[in-house]
């Protein structure tokens, strides 16, 4: 391949493949000569090496200079600029790094690919069956009962039903969500906020405060980009449009917003029915026991459930695994002996056929029917939400190798019973229960119920951490109840207000049907959020041919279309209790991110020139004393505002000053080895410096002890290697003079300076937002924890100094 052949190929080539071919050139090893490697580098990428890897571009002009200069003259500018920017990537490591080798790290990228041997993915999914399979497991228990409500079905309606969750079940939990929404994982996590923070890593469309900034970025290994195909350019206006478009942000983060509040509202259902649903078969002692019985022992049941919350999900979920996996055994063994001892018949629903007369022969009652048949599938975002604890593979093997088949058995044999006794519908799962084993599978069926409703609940406390750490939700305390495990968490304030509205619900609605209108919009609205961020992902991300992205939404999107349309029905049975409960949980956070955001603007605004710091000198026009002082921050850049309130009321500022930056990525996680970035504020007499102190979303808060001890350590380092390795022998007695210097400010103490902020809406504002923001933000500030104390600072180390926000 000759420099024509170059040439031909870099006129070719988009500017975003231009920026691949540059960075790979700068991973390349030296010893070729320049025009060489530019060569084999094209030459890979017009064979579309794997080897590839997309990163922050040096430089797009190439292809114009290949035009105006020729190609060897193109080459030696290519080789100049990457060997400038190979030159500025050292000096930025030293400067900003606590590690010169941090930004080698790669566990993160490779955590989701990351093999596993057999025994440890068999083990992964026996211990999901406990976590993630509960709530779908016990769907027998209500989902004919939902599906004919008022009228008892005929032979051909059951059969038509029949077909309609068979491949309900098919098509949705098998195909869509364990053979394509797991791959949509986010490192290794699933959930709303998952495929939200993992979009917003491969563009700029995040509308979180303080986030995406050079820093957060900066020796990250989870920020990486794909690599380029035939479909790059398409994905790249797509991504471009995202990025100018403010109303797209919010509407990205809108749809994320409500996906997680209906996964809230989903926690609280989930206990409600399945509970109810299993308690319900206490009456095969007594015919004569009342409802209202029912409902006293349901609430008892769910009373004990969220007292035992704070023993954590290790303890809680795992250790019945073996009952889930017995439950699951039982109703498929039930649901094979009532093929055989009823109507082996019905066997034939397994023919879509079915589905096309049912709805042809009773059009209207069949499309009510499906707001009960879209209870087969409760659960299912579970598969995804929990999907942190375990692995891709794991989940799938259990689904595909014990759940789906286990619960088509329960319910083929539930139909073949109906098929005979059309009449007992409204109790058929504990009707077709034969005697012998009747009581038993109550016993299971109730820890059943219980196991089923801890993964939502433990889904929820997961999720609010999630929006917490990203500034969608106000400050709650978060408790981590596993070692092992950083996602599995517990929040007292949540399980309260679930309790709460579980026992409400419960004890107002009394009957499971009325509860499951209620539960399927939440179970659909959850889908369709996902189904959406899932086609951005697909055109955006992963790069999709068109044609397969538009059959997706034809086959999943218009189905959940029309699923919801008919939950939508039932809006005045109890529908509304879900959209109630997601439109109050919606308003809170958005209100709260609204804030956060014009909040962080303000102070962008009202930040500091560096030229005011040098006039002040290195004493800061004040007394300095002996200590440390960490002066806490939003921003990542620049003085912030706060800092001239302190110099000016307080008498006396520390001598060694670091402003601390405590940012929440949009990502699962951080390693402990990245997770802080180090640099000089001024000059380094004024011995002042900036930590930004990076967290994912599921990284658990270190405490202040530890965080001081990192952060000086870390300054030692850094204060080593920040000339780099050349300068170590004339420069090690300053060097040495520093970190004594700092070491005995430590030993007089360090200060934890914040700024204690009123926020109020501006004098023009309009009468929306000052209710927004003087009373409805302010009555959740001061009703949920305050900042220092989700920082985990100690009262007695802590300094604060007023200051209002107009926003």
């Amino acid at each position: 391949m000759g420099f024509g052949n170059a040439s031909s190929a870099l006129k070719l080539l988009s500017s975003s493949e231009i920026r691949v071919l540059l960075i790979h050139f700068m991973a390349m090893e030296e010893e070729k000569g320049p025009g060489d490697t530019v060569l084999n580098v094209v030459e890979m990428m017009m064979k579309g090496n794997e080897e590839m890897n997309v990163a922050v571009g040096v430089g797009t002009k190439c292809k114009e200079d290949v035009e105006d200069d020729g190609e060897r003259d193109c080459l030696e500018k290519v080789d100049m600029e990457v060997h400038n920017q190979k030159q500025h990537q050292k000096k930025l490591v030293r400067l900003d790094s606590l590690d010169q080798e941090a930004s080698h790290i790669s566990g993160m990228a490779t955590k989701t690919t990351k093999a596993l041997s057999i025994a440890a993915v068999m083990k992964l999914a026996f211990q999901s069956i406990g976590v993630v399979y509960g709530d779908i497991g016990t769907s027998p228990l209500y989902v004919f009962a939902s599906t004919f409500t008022d009228r008892v079905p005929t032979s051909d309606n059951i059969i038509g039903a029949l077909s309609l969750i068979i491949y309900s079940l098919t098509l949705f939990p098998l195909i869509k969500y364990v053979f394509i929404v797991l791959r949509a994982n986010d490192n290794g996590d699933g959930g709303t906020f998952a495929m939200y923070s993992l979009i917003s890593r491969h563009s700029k469309v995040s509308a979180i405060p303080n986030s995406q900034q050079g820093e957060d970025e900066m020796n990250l290994s989870a920020y990486k980009l794909q690599i380029p195909t035939k479909h790059l350019k398409r994905a790249e206006k797509i991504k471009a449009s995202l990025e100018r478009s403010s109303f797209a942000k919010t509407a990205l983060l809108a749809v994320a917003l409500l996906g997680t509040a209906m996964v809230i509202g989903d926690g609280i259902l989930t206990p409600c029915i399945s509970v109810l649903s299993a308690v319900d078969g206490v009456r095969k002692i007594d015919s004569n026991i009342k409802q209202d019985m029912v409902v006293m022992i349901s609430v008892a049941i769910l009373v004990v459930l969220f007292s035992i919350q704070r023993f954590g999900t290790d303890k809680v979920g795992y250790t019945f695994a073996p009952a889930i996996m017995i439950w699951y055994l039982f109703i498929g063994g039930v649901g094979i002996f009532n093929l055989i001892q009823h109507d082996p018949s019905v066997l034939r629903a397994f023919n879509p056929i079915y589905i096309i007369r049912y709805f042809i022969g009773e059009p209207k009652q069949a499309w009510l029917s499906l707001g009960g048949v879209v209870l087969c599938m409760t659960g299912t975002e579970a598969m995804f939400a929990d999907l942190g604890h375990f692995s891709v593979r794991s989940i799938q093997i259990a689904f595909t190798g014990l759940v789906y088949p286990c619960l088509l058995c329960a319910y083929v044999g539930q139909a073949a019973y109906l098929s005979k006794f059309p009449s007992h519908v409204s109790d058929a799962f504990y009707k077709s229960t034969p005697g012998l084993v009747y009581w038993p599978m109550f016993v299971v069926a109730v820890i059943a119920s219980i196991i089923a409703s801890q993964a939502m609940i433990s889904a929820t406390f997961s999720i609010v951490k999630q929006s917490m750490a990203l500034g969608c939700f106000p400050r709650v305390r978060v408790v981590h109840t596993s070692h092992k495990h950083e996602g599995q968490v517990y929040i007292p304030e949540i399980n309260l207000f679930l309790m709460f509205a579980c026992t409400l619900v419960t004890a107002s609605f009394k009957e499971t049907t009325k509860i499951g209108n209620a539960y399927g919009i939440a179970v659909m609205a959850v889908m369709l959020v996902t189904t959406s961020l899932l086609v951005l992902i697909m055109l955006m991300i992963w790069q999709t041919s068109l044609f397969v992205v538009a059959l997706f939404i034809l086959i999943f999107g218009s189905f959940e279309l029309l699923y919801f349309s008919s939950v939508l029905s039932k809006f005045n049975k109890g529908g509304y209790l879900p959209l109630t409960f997601a439109a109050a949980i919606f308003f809170v956070m958005y209100v709260w991110h609204y804030v956060q955001v014009k909040r962080y603007a303000f102070e962008v605004e009202q930040k500091v020139s560096t030229e005011y710091l040098v006039t002040l000198g290195s004493g800061l026009g004040i007394t300095r004393v002996p200590g440390v002082g960490l002066l806490y921050t939003e921003l990542t850049q620049g003085i912030p505002a706060i800092f001239s309130h302190f110099l000016t009321n307080l008498p006396a500022i520390h001598s060694v000053l670091v402003f601390v930056s405590v940012k929440y990525l949009p990502v699962n996680n951080v390693p402990a080895n990245e997770r802080l970035l180090l640099r000089r504020v001024g000059p380094k007499d004024y011995k002042m410096y900036r930590c930004i102190t990076r967290y994912g979303y599921k990284d658990r808060r270190i405490g202040n002890e530890e965080f001081e001890n990192l952060l000086m350590e870390s300054l030692k380092a850094f204060i080593r290697e920040e000339n780099g390795e050349d300068d170590i022998a004339l420069m090690a007695q300053e060097w040495e003079e520093e970190i004594k210097f700092l070491e005995t400010s430590r030993s007089h103490g360090v200060i934890y300076m914040l700024g204690h902020s009123e926020v109020r809406a501006s004098a023009d504002s309009c009468l929306v937002k000052k209710v927004v923001v003087d009373y409805i933000y302010d009555f959740l500030r001061r009703n949920f924890r305050q900042g220092f104390v989700d920082l985990q600072i100690p009262n007695k180390n802590l300094l604060q100094v007023g200051m209002n926000y107009y926003i």
